[in-house]
């Protein structure tokens, strides 16, 4: 193989037809567990309500991160990721559409769990998807362009919420159809370009110097660096409202969701520009080292934030750094996994990450914001943020 097709790039066309793909992942499940499922648990268990979303929340956590290592791994045996993407799409489709059906909160946890199995049959091999079709040359602007998933999740939240536009089974039907719209295009129009180097076994793989940026160390910091920044991202979005008005009791629910936004639309030119920059000088991890040091530092500041204007200024330095970090975080781990043939199953080991935090910041932020105040929360998640850079800086140096 030569160099130029080496360096060679994956068509325009599959990376912003897998980008439009990946927000449609996000949209499946936004604006359904921040919204449509916690408003008709309120219907059906009254006062009890934040107990069974804690419930229903916890067992499709548990699920779906043995969901998606499972379909990862069967994706890797079969060789072909879109027919499971197929698959999830049709059948979490079905489920979501189903849901006013749910009359008991025992049928309801149920539903989530079969919802969150059939989910990630598609999130788990579309996810491993881009890194059989996208070279390592351009991971840094597919990170970029997976930085639009969140914003355009949140924007879903938005649509499906317009007052007096629609119902509770009308809600369910425009995210079964806003995610197919999305998702559809790449399944039936991707066509991407074919790279032998992405696919072939590691154990037949051409002679060539070891890349240290595949080593079972690297692998196990970028693991660790995710899971630290994701902890402190998990611990803010649920408390972001509640640390807001511990500054100031005029930011409301409104000024919230609008700072939010803001944050998330700012960080995708960010993360646009540090993907290319990252290609270009063939520093994949360097960025990623650099936002997670950033996003202490807006943790600091907001621990220290005593005015509204400081409060939103704060935040926003961590937002946006922590935002750019998780999507660059995506694509470049990728490009560290040593085994493309088991490529889906270790990207659902990876998903841990995301699932994880769940399970962790409830216990941490009992424990210190009652005793101390969110300075202490933020301090702690200040560390958190400075060991996953540490982590990170030397892998960076490596070329």
């Amino acid at each position: 193989m030569t160099d130029e097709h080496r360096q060679s790039g994956q068509t325009a066309r599959f990376l912003l037809l897998y980008a439009l793909a990946a927000a449609g992942g996000s949209i499946a499940y936004v604006p359904f567990l921040t919204i449509v499922m916690p408003s008709r648990i309120s219907e059906l268990a009254g006062p009890t309500d934040v107990i069974w979303v804690a419930y229903a929340s916890f067992a499709g956590a548990i699920l779906a991160s043995g969901a998606n290592i499972l379909f990862g791994w069967l994706s890797d045996l079969v060789r072909n990721r879109r027919i499971w993407v197929w698959c999830g799409l049709v059948s979490s489709s079905a489920i979501l559409i189903s849901f006013p059906l749910v009359e008991t909160l025992t049928a309801l946890i149920g539903f989530v769990i079969l919802w969150q199995i059939a989910l990630n049959m598609m999130l788990s091999p579309l996810a491993a998807w881009a890194g059989d079709a996208v070279p390592d040359n351009q991971k840094g602007v597919l990170g970029g362009l997976l930085a639009f998933a969140p914003a355009l999740g949140a924007v879903s939240g938005a649509i499906i919420t317009i007052p007096g536009w629609a119902d509770f089974s009308d809600r369910l039907w425009l995210i079964a159809i806003m995610v197919a719209a999305c998702i559809l295009p790449v399944l039936l129009f991707g066509k991407p370009a074919r790279f032998h180097e992405l696919e072939q076994p590691s154990d037949q793989a051409e002679a060539a110097p070891a890349d240290p940026r595949k080593s079972r160390k690297v692998v196990v910091r970028m693991w660790l660096s995710r899971l630290l920044i994701q902890i402190c991202e998990a611990a803010l979005f649920a408390y972001i409202l509640f640390w807001f008005r511990s500054v100031d009791q005029g930011l409301g629910d409104d000024d919230t969701a609008q700072i939010l936004s803001v944050v998330i639309i700012t960080a995708i030119p960010i993360a646009l520009l540090a993907g290319k920059w990252a290609d270009r000088r063939n520093r994949p991890i360097t960025p990623l080292s650099v936002c997670a040091a950033v996003s202490s530092l807006g943790l600091i500041l907001m621990a220290t934030a005593s005015s509204p204007i400081a409060a939103i200024a704060s935040y926003a330095v961590f937002g946006i750094a922590s935002s750019v970090f998780l999507s660059l975080h995506t694509s470049q781990t990728l490009r560290v996994l040593p085994k493309p043939e088991n490529r889906g199953r270790d990207l659902g080991f990876f998903n841990l990450t995301n699932t994880a935090p769940s399970l962790i910041m409830p216990w941490l932020v009992l424990s210190l914001v009652p005793l101390f105040g969110f300075p202490a929360l933020l301090a702690a998640l200040a560390c958190f943020a400075v060991v996953a850079s540490l982590l990170l800086w030397r892998v960076g140096q490596a070329r």
